[in-house]
């Protein structure tokens, strides 16, 4: 769901009904602006100090080339950050952060520069510490047409709402242990009155609308 609509019920759901983990997904214009380094490449900057990191390479992802995570962070007002009241208090913020450094109003994304990213980074550090408990995860610069995972697919749907682009969600396990299968999630989707999209749905209609 969209990162600034989250809420303590949000995270509970996930927690509860989800079981993997919960995360924010954001966009690489977003990650740019904020200065937000690929944890794969920031491991890779610093293995000659730690060589261990060179040993821990994510070359061998099996559904990847590359691992889209970056920061974890939590937002200096909590206090161990693991709540449902902490996580959601981050990913919220995050999403706030977001529209005042990025010149967002409530609808439409401005595309525009007018605050420094150097001034972007001093109002995220303002709000955020890191290591935390919500992992950062970045889409592909070129979004659906590189990488079609779930940030980019995420994003992309934000971005066609025209919502702030910041994403929170969790995979989902069933009661095996593995992925949720298709017919379970939308038998839970239809349980739940929600609604249930396949990512080659969502890819159709962004190829449409990013023409």
């Amino acid at each position: 769901m969209a990162s600034q609509f989250i809420s303590p019920e949000s995270i509970k759901r996930m927690r509860k009904d989800g079981g993997g983990l919960i995360f924010i997904m954001t966009s690489k214009e977003i990650a740019d602006r904020l200065q937000l380094p690929f944890l794969a490449e920031m491991y890779d900057h610093i293995s000659d100090r730690y060589p261990v990191l060179n040993k821990l390479a994510p070359y061998d992802i099996p559904y990847d080339t590359k691992s889209s995570f970056s920061l974890y962070i939590n937002h200096r007002e909590t206090f161990t950050g693991i709540t449902d009241k902490d996580r959601s208090l981050t990913m919220k913020r995050f999403a706030e952060v977001i529209k005042k450094t990025n010149n967002i109003d409530s609808k439409v994304i401005k595309k525009t520069n007018n605050i420094d990213s150097k001034l972007a980074v001093k109002e995220f550090g303002k709000e955020f510490r890191s290591p935390g408990h919500v992992p950062l995860c970045v889409a592909s610069e070129d979004l659906l047409n590189k990488r079609r995972g779930h940030t980019e697919l995420v994003v992309a749907l934000l971005q066609m709402a025209e919502l702030i682009p910041a994403g929170s969600g969790c995979e989902i396990l069933g009661n095996n242990g593995r992925a949720l299968s298709k017919l379970d999630a939308k038998n839970y989707a239809k349980k739940n009155k929600f609604i249930f999209l396949e990512g080659k749905e969502i890819i159709q209609v962004w190829k449409q609308w990013s023409k």
